[in-house]
């Protein structure tokens, strides 16, 4: 007899994370010596939408993908019924972090990983065709639409996912959604991502996107020399750079190609 569906509830689905320091042994190697892990504490999450941002390399897909691991999501991506692994490369972060977690459940939950989407669109199409058909089940590319994500572009595989396999009630981990994202798109998703909001459902973005950042609803999160912390949109590096680059795009590109101390280079 098939186990019966626990019933699904409005988020939030996770509350906050810990490190638990007395679990670190290697303080000294990656990733316990990056600033935003080296000075963590307690890490809260908005019940709606939280966003990790900072420059390449300060640990925010780290910290995401060790939420990803903790709460049973495949570490490249996709939801708990995906298990491959094209390398073995996340960081033992999450064994010295404690989630914790409400008592809602929700209806689905997904880790978006901007660089390995290929591979899960891959491992739909491997378990696609190895599906028993004497098993009434559903492809699983009808949960995306109905088409090959890789007979798309990058973008329109991103929206698949959204419209079509995201939904009410459900955890949602994304990083750098908006890799395959046109300044159009990323609009666009924000009132996808609104949608869902309001259908109960909780996110954890990783983002480098002005435009994304800018759902007012959310709690942001800075990761930098300091360690993290929180700080309104408008006083976001994000933010400033690209308003004051915009404002004079001229004036901005004048002061960066003006003559100066030539560089090394030859002929």
């Amino acid at each position: 007899m098939a186990r019966k569906k626990a019933k699904s509830t409005p988020g939030p689905y996770i509350l906050r994370v810990q490190l638990l320091r007395e679990r670190v042994t290697t303080p000294d190697r990656y990733p316990f010596n990056l600033p935003a892990v080296r000075n963590l504490d307690t890490l809260a999450f908005h019940p709606k939408v939280t966003f990790f941002v900072g420059e390449n390399g300060a640990g925010k897909s780290t910290l995401l993908e060790a939420l990803a691991v903790l709460y049973d999501l495949n570490p490249e991506g996709g939801s708990r019924n995906f298990h491959f692994a094209t390398r073995a490369s996340h960081s033992a972060l999450d064994g010295c972090l404690r989630l914790a977690k409400t008592f809602g459940t929700p209806g689905d939950s997904y880790f978006l990983r901007a660089e390995s989407y290929f591979n899960v669109a891959t491992e739909i199409e491997r378990l696609d065709r190895e599906r028993d058909p004497r098993v009434y089940t559903p492809p699983l590319i009808d949960s995306y639409g109905r088409q090959s994500l890789h007979e798309q572009s990058h973008g329109e595989s991103f929206f698949a996912l959204f419209k079509n396999r995201f939904g009410g009630n459900g955890l949602y981990l994304m990083d750098e959604p908006e890799a395959a994202l046109s300044p159009r798109r990323q609009i666009e998703f924000l009132a996808v991502l609104h949608d869902f909001c309001k259908r109960g459902s909780q996110f954890v973005i990783a983002t480098h996107s002005p435009i994304i950042m800018a759902y007012p609803d959310a709690l942001l999160y800075v990761f930098g020399a300091d360690g993290v912390r929180a700080v309104p949109y408008t006083e976001t590096e994000h933010y400033r750079l690209t308003r004051g680059f915009l404002s004079n795009p001229a004036q901005v590109l004048s002061e960066l190609m003006a003559d100066g101390p030539a560089g090394e280079g030859g002929a």
